[in-house]
């Protein structure tokens, strides 16, 4: 995922997690929390909004946690020996 990506989700989940808060507010606001049906889309939308706000907290963790860590250094290819050639697992046949 590049920035741009990451902006996406991070500004989607944020949308969906005010849609889904707006909407529990809504159904206690207007008196439809109260009944079986109701509750359950209350229960929902504060399911989804949970579910999206973890999303989030684990994002802005891996955003700040990245700059902490160090740039890996490449390897140079002179410092390193080239690796021993490892005989064939199989022999080969021979042809006369």
């Amino acid at each position: 995922m590049d920035m741009s990506d990451r902006g996406f989700c991070f500004l989607f989940s944020c949308a969906v997690i005010l849609a889904s808060l707006g909407a529990a507010v809504w159904l206690i606001a207007t008196g439809q929390a109260a009944t079986v049906d109701g509750l359950f889309l209350l229960l929902t939308c504060l399911t989804v909004a949970a579910a999206f706000a973890l999303y989030v907290m684990y994002m802005i963790k891996r955003a700040v946690e990245a700059p902490a860590q160090p740039a890996a250094k490449p390897a140079k290819a002179a410092a390193t020996p080239a690796p021993a050639k490892a005989a064939p697992l199989v022999p080969a046949e021979k042809t006369e």
